[in-house]
């Protein structure tokens, strides 16, 4: 029966616990923040991936042309 009594009287094994408890309940939060983060990133991503590919597709004017520039290159002679 004192052993029992000892058992209840002892704080650690509660403080691990609820240690342990706030342990969980902080990686629960971090998953789903990360998973929410994960999802608007990926949206992010296909939506410049498909903006790309239509432009590439769709041959926009622009970029860069492929002459030089700076200036005439012609000589007086």
């Amino acid at each position: 029966m004192k052993t029992i009594r000892n058992l209840f009287a002892d704080k650690k094994g509660a403080t691990a616990i609820e240690y342990g408890l706030i342990a969980a309940l902080i990686a629960v939060a971090a998953i789903t923040a990360m998973s929410s983060l994960g999802t608007n990133l990926s949206s992010t991503f296909n939506t410049v991936s498909s903006k790309l590919t239509t432009q590439s597709a769709g041959g926009s004017s622009g970029g860069t042309s492929g002459g030089t520039s700076g200036g005439s290159t012609s000589t007086g002679g």
